[in-house]
């Protein structure tokens, strides 16, 4: 396999997940489509290109973009994904990752400013946050209108529904982090709000979290609801502290951020406050702030893994996030940014989030259980290297082309996480300054870890060894393919695929919570920002042993937390499974897979056909159809097909039962006559079946089976057979952003023929990827991610 094939390049060894995360997410194509570059390794060269033009001459620009693309084919840095596709674009989007937006005014003027800007980010391909604390209670009285306020809740759903309209950067969904103070007079109705699983979809939740209040939780004493002065109620600490662990066990949200540990540890706390963070909980930022994201490939710096020599390369590792460092630097000069706000933020600090990925990977080759002590003691070390690395690199930077505006340096020199570093380091940041406020960040990494190879990501531990994906073909077809953890590759090559995998292949579901904590404990006084980082935690976990993971993270000094445990509302994320036979085609999967689902009843199974053919003709009954309400919410979509002039208008209209949303009718509508006989037929058909309640996700499954005689089309990087196929992924969509879609039943004894085949996976895998359609959706990092072709809603 060639690399234009592959995707591979130095660094990257070839792999059908590299190839296609490379060509559907990385690889630059024209207008039309078409591929501009021949492999990664053209990626490669655009990327430092574009990124070097921030030198200040010819010969630097020349000399630091051969040191950059010496870097990127290691495989040693890998930039964040934007920074890959649309660094040298020529595209007008943002490189930065993380964005937390600015305050919000208490007035609608205001509010709606807000909104605006929040759309404006996502389109460039922005991640966000917004603080809804500022926003007065439900209830409160509007004097200038002689209203009552409608409360923050409301609004977020709002920017909710803003969200779901916009692509991000084209072809990715936005995401959003929404905060309330713990003390706020709402936050009851925040803490509950994700209990209805079609609600605020678009959003991660985090309850701010204030040492205050876990001071009054300890105590068992009264707390104040307040806003600007006024107690509105005051009720236990200790019972809305139960009512944010019992939503996080129930349903998984909010999670809760420390948000006093984050202020107090921040190098600008003289000149900034914070009151939000990203999508993903890495990167809590001030009003406007903004962070972008590269990390550090752990397991591409191990040498002799697996064997009795195996170490890892502190001098590499050191010199690789030195040079990351200046390639993160110029990259804020060469981004666009959707506000000027942002722009202006980003210069006056230069933030950068430097992170690692492979973790668990290089833990493993060197013999380490993820989760022991020794393995928290040797990451540890590492972050600590990365750490000092940075700030040496930064301080380096400021001698060469001056400090952040902002910098302080008497105050700059007084944070804590500057009392960390090694003695000669704070002497070069006292002499020379600092480029950077902050540098260090770790972010989840899902679809740049498929790109190297499928390393860990993050600091995760390994997600699964093995599974098997199908792929769609050009031409319709489906092949089947393997793809396996690098780390867990390079095992069996060193002693044959037959061979078990040792004890220190640890998966995340095999893990207790305190192996977790102590691994993210280990790295967080070493981490400017933050980490994202989800803790999973068994199904039977009982409520009492889970409060105490919470209590067990601020104890240990992190930022914030997030679990997951498989429930009623969102489903099953981890199950164990029996480990394949000895030998087999296929390796013994550790961890098995079960995406997110809605929590709907599934109506009863049809009788068996051949029954009916055994009783003879028999007259099937069908449930008598749902009545319309006189107003019903809906989404209008637009849909472009190539061989058409005129777009299709597709707008679905939903009905509420049991207080479940689901599709009731749809329109499809476009001003090309020569398609108005069976759009319109298709209309009042689908409609019809609408109607009739149960479930009603086999008609998108029997359109995308339409095949065009005359060939489909390439659409976002994806082969779609039929412009009925096209139609079917719009329902598709919406059914999944309503929180309607369910798997479907499958016949006694036999396999769903939807579901993606992926080895020894359990029967209840059914959430499907909004890109690719697959039953495969998982949580992870804080987010939803695609094991089948490298979705992620975070980015």
């Amino acid at each position: 396999m060639n690399e234009a094939d592959s995707g591979g390049g130095a660094g990257l060894p070839p792999s059908a997940i590299a190839a296609e995360i490379w060509d559907m997410k990385y690889r630059l194509r024209d207008a039309d489509g078409t591929p501009m570059e021949a492999g990664v390794g053209d990626t490669f060269r655009r990327v430092a290109k574009a990124v070097a033009a921030a030198e200040p001459d010819e010969t630097a620009r020349a000399t630091w973009a051969g040191r950059f693309l010496e870097l990127l084919e290691s495989g040693v840095f890998l930039p964040a994904g934007r920074i890959l596709a649309g660094a040298g674009s020529g595209r007008r989007v943002t490189l930065f990752n993380c964005f937390v937006m600015g305050t919000i005014p208490d007035d609608l003027d205001g509010i709606f400013t807000q909104l605006r800007e929040a759309a404006l980010t996502m389109q460039q391909g922005g991640g966000i946050g917004h603080d809804f604390s500022t926003l007065r209670p439900k209830g409160a009285p509007v004097r200038s209108i002689g209203a009552d306020a409608s409360g923050p809740v409301s609004f977020m759903d709002v920017w909710d529904a803003m969200c779901r309209t916009i692509m991000s950067a084209g072809s990715r969904r936005g995401a959003m982090m929404g905060t309330l103070r713990c003390d706020h007079p709402d936050i009851e109705a925040f803490i509950a709000a994700k209990a209805d699983p079609a609600r605020l979809r678009m959003f991660n939740l985090s309850v701010l979290v204030t040492d205050a209040f876990i001071k009054a939780v300890e105590t068992d004493s009264d707390w104040d609801l307040v806003f600007e002065g006024r107690v509105y109620r005051t009720i236990r600490a200790r019972a809305l502290w139960d009512r944010i662990m019992r939503a996080t066990y129930d349903y998984a949200e909010p999670g809760v951020v420390f948000i006093d540990r984050i202020n107090a540890e921040n190098n600008l706390a003289y000149c900034e406050t914070i009151h939000a963070t990203n999508p993903c909980g890495e990167q809590p930022l001030p009003p406007y702030g903004a962070c972008l994201l590269g990390s550090i490939n752990l397991a591409r710096l191990v040498s002799d893994p697996f064997g009795p020599a195996a170490r890892l390369d502190a001098g590499r590792l050191a010199a690789a996030s030195m040079l990351a460092v200046r390639f993160l630097d110029n990259v804020i000069d060469v981004s666009n940014f959707p506000l000027e706000a942002q722009a202006a933020e980003a210069r006056a600090k230069r933030r950068l989030g430097l992170g690692v990925t492979g973790l668990a990977d290089a833990l493993a080759m060197l013999g380490l259980v993820y989760g022991s002590d020794a393995a928290a003691a040797v990451a540890r070390d590492w972050m600590r290297t990365i750490q000092n690395a940075a700030y040496r690199a930064s301080a380096e930077l400021a001698a060469e082309k001056g400090a952040f505006p902002l910098f302080d340096r008497d105050r700059f020199m007084n944070s804590p996480v500057v009392g960390r570093l090694d003695a000669e380091v704070r002497a070069l940041i006292a002499a020379n300054g600092m480029r950077n406020s902050h540098l260090t960040s770790i972010a989840p990494t899902g679809t740049i870890s498929l790109f190297a190879d499928n390393v860990s990501s993050g600091i995760e531990p390994i997600f699964s060894l093995a599974y098997r994906r199908k792929v769609l073909m050009p031409d319709g077809s489906r092949r089947e393919e393997e793809v396996s953890d690098y780390a867990y590759r390079l095992w069996q090559a060193r002693c044959g695929a037959a061979a078990p995998p040792p004890d220190v292949f640890v998966t995340a579901q095999t893990l207790d919570p305190e192996a977790h904590l102590r691994m993210q404990a280990a790295l967080q006084p070493f981490v400017d920002a933050s980490i994202s980082k989800t803790i999973n935690l068994p199904r039977d976990i009982s409520f009492e042993a889970f409060k105490d993971v919470y209590a067990r993270a601020y104890a240990l000094g992190l930022k914030g937390c997030t679990t997951y445990r498989p429930n009623e509302v969102t489903g099953s994320v981890l199950s164990a499974e029996a480990a394949g036979a000895p030998g087999s085609a296929s390796p013994p999967v550790q961890g098995a897979v079960a995406a997110p689902q809605p929590n709907l009843p599934l109506p009863a199974p049809p009788a068996p056909r051949e029954a009916a053919a055994r009783d003879g003709p028999s007259v099937v009954r069908l449930a008598e159809p749902l009545q319309r309400d006189a107003i019903l919410p809906g989404y209008t979509y637009k849909l472009r097909w190539p061989d058409t002039e005129h777009a299709f208008y597709i707008t679905i209209n939903d009905i509420e039962r049991d207080g479940r949303r689901r599709p009731f009718e749809i329109f499809i509508n476009s001003r090309n006559v020569e398609h108005y006989a069976w759009t319109a037929a298709l209309t009042l058909l689908i409609s019809a079946v609408f109607r009739r309640g149960g479930d009603v996700s086999f008609v998108v499954e029997e359109l995308k089976e339409v095949f065009d005689p005359r060939g489909g089309h390439w659409m976002n990087g994806r082969y779609v057979p039929s412009l009925l196929a096209a139609i079917a992924e719009v329902i598709e969509r919406h059914m999944i952003d309503i929180g309607f879609l369910v798997p479907a039943q499958a016949a006694p004894g036999e396999a769903d023929p939807r579901r993606v085949a992926l080895a020894a996976l359990p029967e209840e895998v059914g959430a499907r990827c909004p890109r690719c359609g697959h039953p495969s959706l998982v949580h992870r990092e804080g987010c939803l991610a695609c094991l089948d072709c490298g979705y992620s809603r975070c980015g």
